[in-house]
């Protein structure tokens, strides 16, 4: 799944949009909005930004790299889950590897991206499990993730 893909199907699932109702909103039709969140390659950029707007956001020239939404969506929304509540394993670009859950997303307020997770380490588990203490919680930063990986 591209990013932008991704990006629109996590958002209008935030916002509890059909696709019909998101086509409508933004004034394309619903074919469209069904290619873009399959990830077609070849979609008319002004359609594209059109729909990217109603979120305030717009296509721009970006750094390659994992894509925070499809992380977000495998692991918040559905029981098909990879992540959410499972057992993963990160490896961050400073070659340190953690192992233990991903709980949820960290949305940074300035520009409604999501900037990090927070994650609960194997070692903090059980602790956690018995009083959901929000202390035992580590936030990564997104940025510094090279790789997840279910366990």
């Amino acid at each position: 799944m591209t990013e932008i893909a991704a990006f629109l199907k996590y958002k209008r699932k935030e916002l509890g949009l059909t696709q019909e109702e998101l086509a409508q909103k933004a004034g394309v039709g619903i074919r469209f909005i069904r290619k873009m969140e399959q990830g077609k390659e070849s979609l008319q950029l002004n359609k594209v930004n059109q729909v990217l707007s109603l979120f305030g956001f717009c296509m721009s020239p970006t750094k390659i790299g994992l894509n925070p939404y499809e992380i977000a969506l495998n692991f918040k929304n559905d029981a098909r889950s990879r992540y959410f509540k499972k057992a993963v394993k990160i490896t961050l670009k400073n070659r340190i590897i953690k192992y233990g859950f991903i709980m949820d997303e960290i949305i940074d307020l300035d520009n409604h991206k999501i900037s990090g997770w927070k994650f609960l380490s194997n070692s903090n588990a059980l602790k956690y499990q018995k009083n959901r203490d929000n202390e035992l919680l580590e936030i990564i930063s997104h940025a510094d993730i090279q790789n997840i990986e279910a366990q």
